[in-house]
């Protein structure tokens, strides 16, 4: 069998507001857990008990989520601070004058 060779080169990973959209999971996830759980006889009864817990589950996840992420991120823009600085030090000054 012939190995797999792409075609194409790979798109460039796709960044946006990924704080925001972890944060904004995490809240409806909690939201969906508290809408359901004046139900949970309901679901109880007719076995699906487990949607409710599947809920705070998601929500329980997403604070991790949103724990890693906010690391990530700190990470990411402590990198681009760290190397736009290695990189103004080792230009040389070029507004200095020689008399």
């Amino acid at each position: 069998m012939a190995k797999w060779t792409p075609k194409h080169e790979a798109p460039e990973p796709l960044e946006g507001p990924v704080v925001a959209t972890i944060v904004g999971g995490t809240i409806l996830w909690f939201v969906l857990f508290l809408v359901q759980l004046p139900f949970y006889g309901w679901f109880d009864d007719r076995g699906r008990a487990w949607w409710v817990w599947t809920c705070l589950a998601g929500a329980g996840l997403g604070l991790i989520g949103i724990w890693y992420v906010h690391g990530r991120d700190a990470a990411i823009k402590r990198a681009k601070a760290e190397a736009a600085a290695e990189a103004a030090r080792s230009t040389p000054d070029s507004g200095s004058l020689d008399g």
